[in-house]
């Protein structure tokens, strides 16, 4: 998401971790029920961040007994006065931005000059959605002179929220402005591999919200199941796998909740003969999120370019992502992270060597970084395969790593299939000259957020979701308040005038 990152914004040379490890909720930390607590493991050094609470279904019973009840008056509270303390909270993520990224960097390996624009991206949500708690209005319906019908707006109670790791503290906050601006409350369950950064939100907001309006319980898949099941649980909004996804929309399917769905995504980006091979080749990396490594569902990891300007554009591919080296995410000069996890660094170099195996013609990485500073980190090469085609396992499956393939096109139909045959329909980035081909490829390709001549960006207050199985509903826009109310008509019949 664009968002400028304050100049006088400070970098820190020392992580200040949270100092509670438990399950925040009731306005209280409140310790697992089952005593249990599970190492958190910084994925650029391999070293423990210290240990975090493993909570359980009953954890989650208690956080969502807590915000059931806080419910009954947030929702009473004047949406001018919820507004002024979702903006007090934006201050406070501004003037703590250093630190939270320097948290997120060290927990789940993203760069921390990366992670310091996440942190002012959320402050930008909060701001955003606070600015428009006064249009969570309905609208009057004419029936004549002697009736007076109407619909209104209501929360609908305890929101659930899962969210993942790619952006912790982003994810954890930003997403928790829209249900609190419509006067719900909420319990956020952070990624279990990276969540001290809501640890410390929840440290930093204590006292500003009523006891149980903002809750979190840190926890595993146990944890989640509990929420997306249930029954106080009015609506679950997850950003995920799509696994993960259908696994959330069994659960809730039995109180037959509403569910709010962000999820994978195998994007293409295409490019027109008439492009500058310069211009693509910086969208064909850039829109690859190798600052992240990858682990972004709207990466454009299918990059399909036209023959006339295929090897033009993979000559400055190659040296356009010679600017991404993997490096120590808490140093400011590091431009690219490391993966989160032993089990998705193992997947990932599965990929990659499938896809020398299929055939795939290796044009950058592939491997692990020589650096020996790295040596005990989780880190891969950006990875860049050419001459990719669609019966490869890298051109149909999401990957969530630095891993990009390339194709060639001559014959715009056959492409558009291709585009279009995975099963996922996120993002799609477009390069050309020519505005009718711009806007026809954008009617063609099946995809609920596309870049002309751009990529990877997201704008505050434009509708961000999928089609297909890329997930269901809309985010960062004022659609996202509104699905976190229901709506409810009142019709009055007028009695007579009197004489």
């Amino acid at each position: 998401m664009t968002t400028a990152v304050p100049p006088q914004t400070a970098i820190p040379t020392e992580i200040k971790l949270p100092e509670h490890r438990d399950a925040y909720y009731g306005g209280k930390w409140q310790k697992p029920k089952s005593g249990r607590y599970v190492d958190t493991i910084n994925p650029g050094t391999g070293q423990s961040l210290g240990k975090v609470a493993d909570c359980a279904a009953d954890d989650m019973d208690a956080a969502i007994a807590s915000a059931k009840a806080a419910f009954k008056d947030w929702r009473r509270v004047a949406p001018l006065e919820r507004a002024r303390i979702l903006k007090r909270v934006a201050q406070i993520l501004r003037d703590n931005a250093g630190e939270l990224a320097m948290i997120d960097a060290a927990d789940c390996g993203n760069p921390v000059r990366e992670m310091l624009a996440d942190a002012n991206i959320a402050a930008a949500q909060m701001e955003f959605f606070a600015g428009l708690v006064t249009e969570v209005k309905g609208a009057s319906i004419p029936m004549g002179p002697d009736v007076v019908n109407f619909s209104v707006r209501e929360p609908r109670g305890v929101v659930g929220r899962i969210i993942p790791f790619n952006h912790p503290f982003m994810f954890c906050a930003g997403k928790s402005a829209a249900p609190l601006a419509a006067g719900n409350t909420i319990v956020v369950k952070p990624p279990e591999q990276a969540p001290l950064s809501s640890l410390r939100l929840a440290e930093l907001c204590d006292g500003l919200f009523p006891p149980g309006v903002f809750n979190v319980v840190p926890g595993g898949r146990d944890a989640g199941a509990r929420l997306s099941a249930h029954p106080d649980i009015s609506i679950v909004a997850l950003v995920g796998s799509v696994p993960t996804g259908r696994a959330v929309m069994k659960a809730a399917a039995d109180t037959v909740k509403p569910v709010l769905l962000e999820l994978g995504g195998k994007n293409a980006l295409i490019a027109y003969p008439d492009a500058d091979p310069d211009e693509v080749a910086g969208g064909v990396v850039g829109g690859m999120n190798f600052t992240w490594c990858g682990q972004s569902c709207g990466s454009t990891s299918r990059a399909f370019v036209h023959e006339k300007i295929y090897d033009a554009v993979l000559e400055r591919v190659k040296q356009k992502v010679a600017y991404f080296k993997p490096g120590i995410p808490t140093d400011a000069a590091t431009t690219m992270g490391a993966i989160i996890s032993r089990v998705q660094y193992d997947r990932v170099l599965h990929y990659i060597d499938s896809a020398k195996k299929e055939g795939a013609r290796l044009l950058h990485g592939g491997g692990r970084p020589a650096d020996p500073k790295l040596d005990k980190g989780l880190y891969v090469e950006p990875t860049i395969f050419a001459d990719v085609t669609p019966d490869m396992t890298i051109a149909r499956e999401e990957i969530f790593g630095p891993v990009l393939g390339i194709f060639k096109w001559s014959d715009e139909t056959t492409m558009l299939d291709q585009v279009n045959a995975v099963e996922y329909g996120l993002t799609c980035s477009i390069w050309t000259n020519d505005l009718s081909t711009a806007h026809r490829t954008a009617n063609a390709v099946e995809a609920g957020f596309i870049w002309i001549n751009d990529t990877s960006k997201h704008f505050i207050g434009t509708p961000f979701g999928g089609f297909k199985q890329s997930g269901i509903g809309r985010e960062e826009c004022i659609e996202e308040m509104f699905t976190f109310t229901q709506e409810k008509n009142i019709h009055v019949k007028l009695k007579p005038a009197k004489g």
